[in-house]
């Protein structure tokens, strides 16, 4: 989580400096994957029996990558 948080961190930073749509589509796309590892963290390791997130997880990695290849197709035309 921390990886793709750092990911995402340093990906606005250089969207803010150069203004490239690319970056932004990917920071966005890596927040929602820190998101989904700190769901994963939750449902693995604190509440391993008494919450299942998997489809929460699921649905956020699916809309984050939705996210970049939105981007990739956008930008692409």
């Amino acid at each position: 989580m921390i990886t793709t948080a750092l990911c995402a961190g340093r990906l606005v930073r250089s969207y803010r400096r150069g203004r490239t749509r690319i970056l932004l589509w990917s920071s966005l796309c890596f927040a929602g994957l820190a998101l989904t590892n700190a769901l994963l963290f939750l449902d693995l390791v604190l509440f391993p029996t008494a919450i299942d997130l998997a489809l929460p997880r699921a649905l956020i990695t699916l809309a984050s990558l939705s996210l970049l290849v939105f981007g990739l197709v956008w930008d692409a035309g």
